[in-house]
């Protein structure tokens, strides 16, 4: 294949005739379809990694090889990128959480060969079923392997994930020359090195990490009032949308009521949100999505399940409303502003009580080992157990087993496989790995510190962040806080908006959302499955104390 002939495949899938490659876009794919090298693509988000690997499936598809699958968490790049494939020919599936009653049907379809790309959650790796009699029967005849956000493959990479350490279970079964591509936007040296390591021989393609359009700034400011105060003066200020990111779903709500009150038009956003008209949180986070694209909203409070994979080129400004866990997490965050535009603003605020939120994240990040103890025993005296057979035979909490499995799962060889809708006990024994858990919970420590070490900075922040990522030769940008030597947006306080926003914080309730799906196996005797009716759904409660 010449860059030609796949120049025409990318105009076509753009709808735009005079598209062109961007920098590395022709090479990592001449790489994959060419040479069939595994690789390993670093590029700043909306650079175009998506672009790559659907032209390279179209052109494996062409030679009569088998489909390509892609193996991402985002949910909401999937839904963009089935309508991106279609537009090349492309016939695009995805099997996630949100199309659970299409599972067979699209599996059987692949198995058929009338799949061009699988697009799969990596929650679907952990299921042996679908490992065995889907993945497996396929693997000598995988035209393609794509493992998008590759970082979330690595112990060291802001986002790691167990469920993506299946993914070397699939390796091993692919013949020696299927080309694999891995995309991520946020690795640093270690996590380079680690995916080295855990995938084999790969090419490592690093482009710039600079975002020419972003101005970026830090403030300290303490208390939560003050924080409010200021987002409350300064968002009024913005021509364009943005994003507000928070570390916990209750400071989400609390902002964007806040900001609703000050006459702006706000919206939480996080993992089970839900909203008026919406029958689920999925509905719910897709409507408010297209609402921020729109343009229909002024912001969208939200926590990082607005994460990887949203693209909105005329975004303003995202604001961090509290200190964000790592550089790498930070730096992927703020890079959704200005990605289209000449300008657009990242401000990080850090206030007092961030320091006591990561200490929770980090200590409650792995389960404790009597958890998983507890765990073990029971499934070893049951054949086979569901989550919720698990929840009434143990003290353990449904997230408490979820995460326990997540963990347990991703050991190779594991101690529990989940077959036939049940997690069973295997003959391997677990050990805590208490080293390597030490190792990553300093780790943490180390990163929160970086972070610190950013705001306080006098060094060119972007210059910074690059540096950080280990991107060699990182200049000044010229408009930042520290290049300007002078901050980007007042620090001043209305004293009139603080004492409001301090009654506000003494004064703010919070909702409480009741369920509205009865849980799998509970109240079998009355017959309850599925939805709640309306006339048996509670209505929302309020939580009066913090």
């Amino acid at each position: 294949m010449e860059k030609h002939a796949a120049e025409l495949l990318l105009q076509r899938m753009l709808g735009n005739t005079t598209a062109t490659f961007r920098e590395g876009q022709w090479e990592a794919i001449d790489a994959v379809v060419n040479q069939r090298r595994k690789l390993l693509v670093v590029q700043r988000t909306g650079w175009g990694k998506s672009a790559v690997y659907f032209i390279a499936s179209k052109i494996f598809r062409d030679r009569g090889a088998g489909p390509t699958i892609i193996i991402s968490p985002l949910l909401a790049l999937m839904r963009n990128q089935v309508a991106a494939a279609e537009r090349l020919g492309i016939t695009a599936e995805t099997l996630n959480s949100t199309n659970r009653e299409e599972w067979q049907r699209i599996s059987d379809k692949l198995l058929q060969g009338e799949v061009d790309c699988l697009l799969v959650s990596p929650e679907r790796l952990a299921n042996q079923d679908f490992i065995e009699t889907v993945l497996y029967p396929i693997a000598d005849r995988i035209g393609l392997l794509v493992v998008d956000e590759a970082h979330c493959i690595s112990d060291w990479g802001h986002d790691f994930r167990p469920d993506y350490r299946r993914i070397l279970d699939i390796l091993r079964q692919l013949p020696a020359n299927t080309p694999v591509l891995g995309t991520t936007a946020t690795a640093n040296n270690r996590v380079v090195e680690d995916i080295r390591q855990q995938l084999g021989d790969i090419v490592i393609q690093r482009g710039t990490l600079a975002r020419e359009s972003l101005a970026l700034d830090a403030l300290v400011l303490g208390e939560q009032s003050s924080r409010l105060a200021w987002l409350a003066t300064v968002i009024p200020q913005f021509s364009k949308s943005g994003i507000v990111y928070t570390l916990t779903t209750r400071d989400a709500e609390l902002v964007a009521e806040w900001l609703r009150k000050n006459g702006i038009s706000a919206f939480a956003y996080y993992s089970g949100v839900t909203c008026e008209g919406a029958e689920d949180s999925n509905t719910a986070r897709e409507y408010l999505e297209q609402a921020l694209l729109a343009n229909k909203i002024k912001v969208l409070v939200a926590t990082t399940a607005l994460g990887m994979g949203f693209d909105k080129p005329d975004l303003g400004f995202v604001i961090h409303y509290q200190m964000p866990g790592s550089i790498v997490g930070y730096y992927q965050q703020v890079g959704r502003a200005g990605r289209g535009i000449d300008s657009a603003v990242g401000i990080l605020l850090c206030g007092s009580e961030d320091r006591a939120i990561h200490k929770f994240f980090r200590e409650s990040a792995f389960p404790a080992e009597a958890q998983i103890h507890e765990l073990l025993n029971v499934l070893s005296v049951n054949d086979g157990l569901t989550l919720r057979g698990i929840e009434q035979r143990t003290n353990l909490r449904y997230g408490q087993i979820e995460k326990a499995l997540k963990l347990l799962v991703a050991e190779n060889p594991s101690p529990v496989v989940y077959t036939e809708k049940l997690w069973r006990r295997t003959i391997v024994s677990f050990s805590p790995d208490h080293e390597r858990i030490n190792h990553l919970m300093n780790q943490r420590k180390s990163e929160l510190a970086d972070v610190e070490s950013y705001i306080t900075t006098k060094e060119c922040k972007m210059q910074f962040l690059r540096r950080a990522l280990d991107e060699p030769g990182a200049e000044h940008c010229g408009k930042c806080s520290s290049c300007l030597q002078h901050p980007l947006l007042s620090p001043d306080i209305d004293s009139g908006l603080l004492h409001a926003a301090n009654l506000f914080i003494k004064h703010a309730d919070l909702p409480l959302n009741l369920n509205k799906q009865v849980a799998a196996g509970a109240f079998t005797q009355y017959g309850f499955k599925g939805n709640f009716t309306a006339s048996l759904q509670g209505s929302t409660g309020r939580i009066l104390s913090r």
